[in-house]
């Protein structure tokens, strides 16, 4: 069976050593700058930037300006995928307790270890088309299944409501950054957490791309537990957004909805077979 294009350029990116090293780089401390990687890196300037740019075409890394310096992404979203396609259909359950024998063996502690999840997609719509989408608390219901109430200048809270009319939040935070529009940061947080706690964030950086908008989104400073939340969640979100945009309506099925129908029905082959 042959892989499908975008997948060749996944595993043709990962089978050299010097990529594999700066994926894992990236893993450690995302946002580095060509110098910072380059110093890990016995090669010039091109050598390393001709790497980069074969993790960005497999999409594996995204690059975003701050000034004068370009930053450096990973974008774990292509790995997921060859997780679920190849990985997932054997003994997860056994994997992951190996998995955690080595590390523990190996005395990798990971307490205060945040990881960082960042997603990039391109819609056919305009950079304010776009922002208003992720502002309007009408809009935000209809394709998330929660409003996003706020006025949505720096410094105000928000917070990410039901839709069931009980307009209980289940994620509140504060707005951190606005500048529509083009970028919306805010931090990410249940409600009545600690004030001493450490809580996520989450940036959407808009961009036009051509005639059509590149979105980022960038959730940092994750536990374990939210970075795989966050990959199975924010895809889904963006993919019903990217959907209304385009065609007016949603999917015709939440994509998070049927992710956790999959993920159901694969736990129970998996119950069945150990069974």
């Amino acid at each position: 069976m042959r892989v499908a294009g975008g997948m060749d350029q996944v595993f043709k990116a990962l089978a050299d050593p010097t990529r594999r090293h700066l994926v894992d780089s990236l893993h450690e401390r995302n946002g580095q700058t060509l110098t910072e990687l380059c110093m890990q890196l016995d090669m010039a300037r091109q050598s390393a930037t001709q790497h980069l740019a074969v993790l960005e075409a497999a999409n594996l890394i995204s690059t975003v300006w701050r000034g004068r310096e370009k930053l450096h992404y990973l974008n774990p979203v292509p790995i997921y995928e060859i997780q679920e396609r190849w990985i997932d259909k054997f003994e997860v359950p056994r994997l992951q307790a190996l998995s955690r024998l080595k590390q523990r063996a190996e005395e990798h502690h990971m307490t205060d270890v945040t990881a960082t999840f960042r997603y990039v997609t391109y819609i056919r719509a305009t950079p304010e088309q776009v922002w208003h989408a992720l502002t309007d608390a009408d809009l935000t219901g209809e394709y998330w299944g929660h409003r996003n109430v706020s006025d949505w200048q720096v410094g105000s809270a928000w917070e990410h409501q039901r839709t069931d009319g009980s307009c209980i939040a289940d994620v509140v935070g504060t707005v951190l950054e606005a500048i529509p529009p083009r970028r919306l940061v805010m931090t990410f947080e249940s409600p009545g957490a600690e004030p001493s706690e450490v809580h996520s964030r989450v940036s959407f950086d808009i961009e036009p791309y051509r005639e059509i908008v590149r979105l980022t989104v960038t959730h940092e400073d994750l536990t374990d537990d939210g970075f795989e939340a966050a990959a199975a969640g924010w895809p889904a979100v963006v993919a019903n957004l990217k959907s209304l945009l385009e065609t007016g309506n949603v999917l015709p099925q939440a994509p998070w909805e049927m992710h956790a129908e999959l993920r159901a029905a694969q736990m129970a082959r998996n119950d069945a077979r150990r069974g």
